[in-house]
């Protein structure tokens, strides 16, 4: 049995994924000393309660039983303490205090379930993945990386990690049927892209949700930058550009927009633009 341990900065929505060998508070200290490692050390922890977790399955009744132990929050506590880390649990049965990482954890968690159900792989080949899944929750665009016009480039949670945007190298295109009928290399990476456009797809929807129009909302306008909506992009290429021109319906809203993309100027209708979240 192998587990995932999701952090996620609260600054900056960087995720950073360890796999976690077994339920020991050992094992847990060393995901946390191997994360401190290549992230650096935090000034605040902040964990689910126990009583968070429900279902009736026998893993996540270990998980359960596993965080409730007070034995187990005590050495977490104290080891944290020693490194001048203040670690927090949040209050019992009150899961929307931890929305932020339960939303990085909901991301990861369902399509790798959904990819990994009935596939058998070695732990340096889920170890493999997880880095793959990483970069591209962290290729993410957050914002603007200016006002002026010209700029198509966006802030990712990358650029407070490295510097830069994650650049992800070039491959052929897998159909994803059966990950398990794949040599050892390709099913990993068939994993990756099986994920970056379940979770890419998912990501661009919850940017533009729209409820029922029971309030009037502010259209799209010029020189807003947004990401197009593109069923072929690669893994960890978001398909970016500035809106130029915007073109109103007989209702007065707009339904169509030009967008200056690297490539050149395009039409889409604004179904297939999002505006950045922040």
């Amino acid at each position: 049995m192998t587990y995932i341990c999701i952090f996620v900065c609260m600054s900056t929505n960087a995720v950073h994924i360890e796999i976690v060998s077994d339920l020991s508070t050992d094992a847990f200290i060393a995901a946390l000393n191997r994360f401190v490692g290549r992230r650096g050390l935090p000034t605040d922890i902040f964990c689910d309660n126990a009583t968070n977790f429900v279902g009736a399955k026998n893993q996540l009744q270990a998980l359960k039983s596993f965080m409730f132990d007070k034995t187990n929050q005590s050495k977490l506590v104290t080891y944290c303490a020693n490194e001048f880390i203040n670690f927090h649990f949040i209050p019992p049965r009150a899961p929307h205090f931890g929305g932020l990482w339960e939303a990085a954890v909901k991301s990861a968690k369902g399509h790798l379930n959904r990819m990994l159900m009935n596939t058998r792989i070695t732990y340096e080949e889920l170890a493999r993945a997880m880095i793959e899944v990483e970069a591209i929750m962290n290729s993410r665009p957050l914002s603007p990386m200016s006002s002026d016009p010209s700029d198509c480039e966006a802030i990712t949670p990358a650029h407070f990690l490295v510097g830069s945007s994650l650049k992800a190298l070039p491959q052929r295109d897998l159909e994803v049927r059966d990950i398990s009928k794949f040599n050892r290399w390709r099913a990993v990476r068939a994993m990756q892209q099986a994920f970056w456009k379940k979770w890419s797809h998912d990501y661009l929807n919850e940017l533009q949700v729209r409820s029922k129009w029971t309030a009037e909302r502010n259209n799209v306008v010029q020189n807003s930058l947004v990401l197009i909506h593109d069923d072929n992009a690669p893994p960890q290429r978001w398909h970016l550009g500035r809106i130029i021109n915007v073109i109103d319906g007989r209702d007065g809203l707009v339904r169509v927009a030009d967008v200056k993309t690297r490539n050149g100027v395009i039409r889409r209708p604004i179904h297939k633009l999002a505006l950045l979240p922040c």
